[in-house]
């Protein structure tokens, strides 16, 4: 085990994740619509080192797919350049009025 406490790997999908969503939101232009952004699933989710405090991680998040509202992406994290995880990862995008 690492000596120092270190960032849990569904911190870090969940960052990109959310760094995914951002991209639909702007590229789309729906900032201001009632929309939201439902995490679906993760595949092929790989954790290669530890991210320690202080580190400072660069996502890097590419749309692989779209149809309608479903959007698959794939995601990598680095640290000083090296890959610490990647993942790929669907999202829907849905009407506020139908999320309730």
């Amino acid at each position: 085990f690492p000596s120092q406490p270190v960032m849990p790997g569904v911190l870090i999908v969940e960052a990109m994740a959310q760094t995914a969503a951002v991209v639909v939101v702007a590229g789309l232009g729906i900032e201001d619509r009632d929309q939201l952004v439902y995490f679906m699933s993760i595949e092929g989710a790989r954790f290669r080192k530890p991210v320690e405090p202080g580190d400072q991680i660069k996502l890097h998040v590419e749309k692989v797919q779209n149809r309608r509202n479903v959007w698959k992406f794939k995601g990598e994290a680095q640290v000083d350049g090296t890959l610490v995880a990647e993942a790929t990862f669907t999202a829907m995008i849905v009407d506020e009025e139908a999320g309730n």
